[in-house]
């Protein structure tokens, strides 16, 4: 698959509307990442036996019962099950956000879930924060290989802005089947970490890193952050996008985005495999699930289904 604009097709999306309830969740469950923290998830089953199932990884101060994720699961149900879940510190999940570190850890439980309820062809779809986890989930956990980021080296064990002190922070995969994903899409997200470019970015940059900020985090955006610095640094998004391949890769991004300029999009996907990997740059489209609208996220389910299914989307 070669890198395409969706842009150059004239195709926009509808700002979403107000969010209208998805369908209730036919079980729930609190998960276990590899490192211990409790991750709430929550489970609707889709069109019917055989179906893929679609993991949804929320931004940074998302949830699982944010209207945004539920208008979004709602649009994938029509086509998958889908598997939505909170992140470490949002939400009703334990433990405290990394800001995208430790959170591949959340994300690899939720995919083992949706594995476990019977679907053999499971794909992640990640919003912002959640887009770069899914990358990082797709280049670090194979179906050859162990979900251990030390063994890939993706780390380049400087002292990082956010995050937790515990080294090797990709974690060592419990035994059995590695949680792999059978495609990713990530949507809005970075293709670098630190970047301070844009009023938005500076804001959350001051969120993470004072200790004012985290508590108006905690208070205001019910999210809680853990005070520590990335220590080694993750596998960066842009480092990730090349070993995802040969899993389908699509990048979706915004050109009215105004926490991350086109240029991470293109970076993305000029790192990523050209024979498996799409670039979708959306006209009229801001940022994350609380931007994407219902054709948008149609789309996005209907290229993620033929994707898992082998076909060319």
């Amino acid at each position: 698959m070669s890198s395409t604009s969706a842009a150059s097709s004239g195709r926009r999306d509808a700002a979403p509307g107000p969010a209208a309830p998805g369908p209730p969740p036919s079980r729930t469950a609190l998960l276990r990442a590899a490192d211990g923290v409790p991750i709430e998830a929550a489970y609707v089953p889709g069109p019917g036996p055989g179906a893929p199932a679609i993991v949804v990884a929320h931004g940074f101060t998302g949830a699982l019962e944010r209207p945004a994720i539920r208008r979004a699961a709602a649009v994938f149900a029509q086509r998958a099950g889908v598997v939505t879940f909170s992140f470490r510190g949002h939400g009703g999940s334990g433990g405290r956000s990394t800001v995208g570190d430790r959170e591949v850890l959340d994300l690899a439980a939720a995919v083992a879930w949706a594995r476990s309820l019977g679907h053999a062809r499971v794909a992640t779809v990640g919003f912002s924060m959640g887009g770069s986890v899914v990358l990082r989930h797709g280049a670090l956990y194979r179906p050859e290989a162990r979900g251990d980021e030390r063994e890939r080296g993706g780390r380049e064990g400087r002292t990082g802005a956010y995050g937790n002190a515990a080294a090797g922070a990709g974690g060592d995969a419990a035994p059995g089947p590695v949680p792999y994903a059978d495609a990713v899409v990530s949507v809005s997200s970075p293709a670098r970490w630190y970047y301070r470019g844009t009023a938005p970015m500076r804001r959350l940059h001051w969120i993470v890193e004072r200790r004012t900020g985290r508590a108006v985090s905690r208070l205001a955006l019910k999210t809680r952050i853990h005070h520590r610095r990335w220590n080694p640094e993750p596998l960066s998004p842009t480092a990730a996008a090349p070993l995802i391949a040969p899993t389908p890769l699509l990048i979706v991004h915004g050109t009215r985005d105004t926490y991350f300029p086109v240029d991470h999009p293109h970076a993305l996907a000029a790192a990523a495999d050209p024979d498996t990997a799409e670039l979708w740059l959306e006209e009229d489209f801001a940022h994350a699930e609380n931007a994407a609208g219902g054709e948008l996220l149609e789309r996005i389910a209907a290229w993620t289904t033929e994707a898992v299914s082998g076909r060319s989307p």
